[in-house]
């Protein structure tokens, strides 16, 4: 006679059963509960996403969506951009000359022994610095080259001038070349701290070639002569509000003005509008996922049966829709399908601004957190309900589902305790059932065979 059971299957199979109730509760509850931790991470990378193009398109002081163009009538004399600051205007410019880096050099300076001394590179703005040479030898053979008087320079300088040692038909030159552009950045040298030959070689005009003058660019508004005359020392021009020119080419006296046209750019502006139709759709279609309810082979979304997300996605629509400053999204080529999607209509835009130039603005308006105003503004407070890091839904929820999760572990812990008590306790019963069950058949056997001895 055999034993008819296994006390570990039969121990594993009823602490199984007596768990298997709470166990099934606990894992339903664990996956909802990593479902929405999941849910609530996307939702807040998706809201965070849209927040940051609002930032990058409100229009905050001093900026507009209304996007300009820049164009000079002579491109190889200036060239401009324009950003939302520019007016539309004609302006004629007259470039009389560029500014120019002083640049000099300094012809067949001697090897000079090592030792102390200084020099200091004054430019002509006030600022300037000291070269101290007692440490300049840096090979240690007791002279000092034009290469390491150039390194000296360099380590010193700090930006307002650099060296270098240039060699040209066998001659070697020192170069210096300032930091500084325009008149301010014209290099002297004061050597009253030098002594001997290298003194003297600096000190002989003779021997320095101004390869490059320093010089302010100098531009008119206007004709030469008869305009506003600007004088700055850089190539690049502000004074336009909104308007950046970088000078290329000096004009010759009797020369026509250039001019320089600014003129709203539609194509960019559309451009402008576009972003925030990609970036609401975006938003819009990751809504709509985590809102789905499912049907057949479709699952549901996360957040299929949560009123609160199915709020701020209507909320965020009904304020497409909405009117601000007297205008909409609608009038300025803005529709909106069946299934919450923009498309924009350029062609439109360019009318509506036409008609409107501010339309855009008023519309969109700013989600800066000063003067919030528009749809931008209005977008911008239906998502910091969600988005604040203080007292935020996500946020808040978050803190639910982290609390809810601790719970179901040590749930979980506690049931993992009961499942091995459960499983412990059956094993030893089953175990001394089947000592007993084979010491009977023992019994039984020793029966038989003693029945078979007496027959």
């Amino acid at each position: 006679m055999t034993t008819s059971f296994d006390p570990t299957t039969m121990a594993t199979n009823l602490a199984t059963a007596y768990t298997q109730s709470a166990q099934s509760l606990i894992t339903a509850q664990t996956k909802a509960a990593q479902a929405t931790s999941t849910g609530l991470t996307k939702l807040q990378s998706v809201l965070s996403t849209f927040n940051t193009a609002l930032s990058g398109l409100s229009s905050t002081t001093g900026k507009t969506l209304t996007q300009y163009s820049a164009t000079a009538s002579d491109s190889s004399v200036l060239t401009a951009t324009a950003t939302g600051k520019a007016q539309a205007t004609s302006t004629p410019l007259f470039v009389e000359q560029l500014a120019t880096t002083h640049q000099v050099a300094f012809q067949d300076l001697p090897a000079v022994p090592a030792g102390p001394g200084s020099m200091s590179v004054q430019l002509a703005n006030g600022s300037g610095f000291n070269v101290d040479l007692a440490s300049a030898d840096s090979d240690g053979d007791g002279t000092l080259s034009q290469s390491e008087i150039a390194r000296a320079i360099n380590t010193a300088a700090n930006g307002q001038a650099t060296a270098m040692v240039v060699t040209v038909g066998g001659a070697t030159q020192l170069l210096l070349t300032s930091g500084v552009s325009g008149a301010g950045g014209k290099i002297t040298l004061d050597t009253s701290g030098l002594s001997g030959p290298l003194k003297t070689a600096l000190d002989d005009t003779t021997k320095q070639k101004q390869l490059v003058a320093a010089q302010d660019a100098v531009v008119w508004l206007g004709a030469q002569g008869a305009g506003v005359r600007l004088q700055q020392s850089t190539n690049t021009l502000t004074a336009i509000d909104g308007v950046t020119v970088t000078l290329k080419k000096a004009q010759a006296t009797g020369d026509a003005p250039t001019t320089l046209t600014v003129s709203r750019d539609d194509s960019a502006t559309a451009g402008k509008l576009q972003t925030f139709v990609d970036a609401y759709n975006s938003l819009s279609k990751a809504l709509s996922d985590l809102t789905a309810v499912g049907s057949g082979t479709t699952a549901s979304g996360t957040f299929a049966s949560d009123a609160g997300v199915r709020a701020l996605r209507d909320r965020l629509s009904g304020l497409l829709r909405a009117d601000y400053g007297g205008s909409n999204l609608r009038t300025l080529g803005v529709s909106i399908d069946r299934y919450g999607q923009l498309s924009l209509d350029s062609a439109k835009l360019t009318k509506a601004l036409t008609a409107q130039p501010t339309a855009l603005d008023d519309v969109l308006g700013s989600a800066a957190l000063s003067a919030p105003s528009g749809l931008l503004g209005a977008f911008d407070k239906a998502l910091d309900v969600w988005t604040d890091t203080g007292t935020g839904q996500i946020k808040s929820r978050q803190a639910t589902v982290t609390a809810q999760q601790k719970s179901l572990s040590d749930r979980q812990t506690r049931l993992d305790s009961q499942y091995t008590q459960a499983y412990n306790r059956y094993l030893q019963q089953f175990t001394a059932l089947q000592n007993l069950q084979s010491q009977l058949a023992d019994t039984g056997s020793l029966f038989d065979s003693i029945s078979a001895s007496a027959s």
